[in-house]
């Protein structure tokens, strides 16, 4: 009966959050009550004011929304809160600290579904930044809010494996599918019982801060495992420089020491003796069909895609041929 239904507010405002709305709206468990959003902004070369995703999809199945500035703020909007009597505050990706007066008004409490598997990479940008370390493994974890930033007590998680060559993009997709399975198993689950929370271990917490523009500078210093990790972390905004102009760096393959999986393991034999030789940012190597390898500070990189300044992305090997690179040139 609807009456049984669990009434729901949710918050959120990028793409990575629209399968947890849609799954709530399509799921006869739930009654979404309203979608809380950001502003529209101006996006697109055009500069024109445009919904975000999840504002778009809550629009498109007849939902009301609200888009406070600041919603702690909003006076209008918080008594509106208040009076629906909500069971739960669904919260993924909304981009706004809640204030404990929100926190406190759903019967159930707030219910935070998070890109990582806490207490590790509390903050902003966990998927980007466990690529960047390297790490075996990711997922999500749904929590019970506090005031704290990615705090409250734990409810359930589910783990994502990671490969070498999984990027942020495609990371963060599947992880949003497996935030709306988590959120659908977590709130009824809660509301009977069937689950509690924990509490984090503050001692074991890890941070992953917003990025910034000086993470995407690519030192060739560093080992060519690292600069893979940060590609792949930051992607699609790495960047050095190559004759003057900038060159993103969209795909590579590391050549430092680990085991690559197919198609990439052969490409290994492919590298002349030269592998010992250059300077980190120098053009040691061309692999035909491939690309350039570049030394770094240990081992050396393939250069897989890149995207040059004012063109489209291009595979490695044909930007060895559209501008010629030589071995001995330098990326700094």
């Amino acid at each position: 009966m609807a009456s049984d239904r669990l009434r729901v507010v949710f918050f959120g405002t990028p793409q990575f959050a629209v399968p947890s709305l849609v799954g709530l709206f399509c799921d006869g468990r739930f009654e979404v009550l309203g979608v809380v959003t950001q502003p529209d902004r101006r996006r697109g070369r055009g500069n024109e004011l445009s919904p975000c995703p999840v504002k778009a999809a809550a629009v498109e199945r007849g939902l009301t929304v609200w888009s406070p500035e600041r919603v702690k703020k909003d006076a209008e909007v918080l008594a509106t809160l208040r009076s629906l009597n909500a069971d739960f505050f669904v919260v993924v990706a909304y981009g706004q600290l809640l204030s404990q007066e929100i926190l406190d008004m759903p019967s159930f409490g707030c219910i935070n579904g998070h890109g990582s598997l806490l207490p590790k990479y509390r903050g902003a940008a966990p998927i980007q930044w466990s690529l960047y370390n390297g790490e075996a493994e990711t997922g999500m974890t749904t929590m019970l809010m506090d005031i704290g930033m990615d705090t409250g007590a734990m409810l359930l998680k589910s783990v994502l494996p990671l490969g070498l060559f999984d990027q942020a993009q495609d990371t963060a997709i599947a992880l949003s599918n497996q935030a709306a399975a988590l959120i659908l198993e977590t709130l009824p689950k809660l509301a009977v019982g069937e689950i509690g929370p924990i509490a984090q271990d503050n001692e074991a917490a890890t941070y992953a801060p917003l990025i910034k523009k000086e993470d995407y500078k690519l030192d060739w210093s560093k080992s060519a495992l690292a600069i893979h990790n940060q590609v792949r972390g930051f992607y699609p905004n790495c960047v050095a420089t190559f004759r003057d102009s900038p060159l993103k760096v969209l795909a590579t393959v590391p050549f430092d020491g680990v085991e690559l999986p197919e198609p990439h393991e052969g490409l290994r034999s492919e590298l002349p003796l030269l592998e010992t030789t250059g300077q980190p940012g120098e053009v040691i190597a061309l692999i035909k069909n491939h690309g350039a390898v570049v030394r770094t500070g240990k081992g050396s990189l393939l250069l897989r895609e890149v995207q040059p300044a004012g063109k489209r992305s291009q595979s490695g090997w044909d930007f060895v041929n559209g501008v010629r690179v030589q071995v001995g040139d330098c990326l700094s």
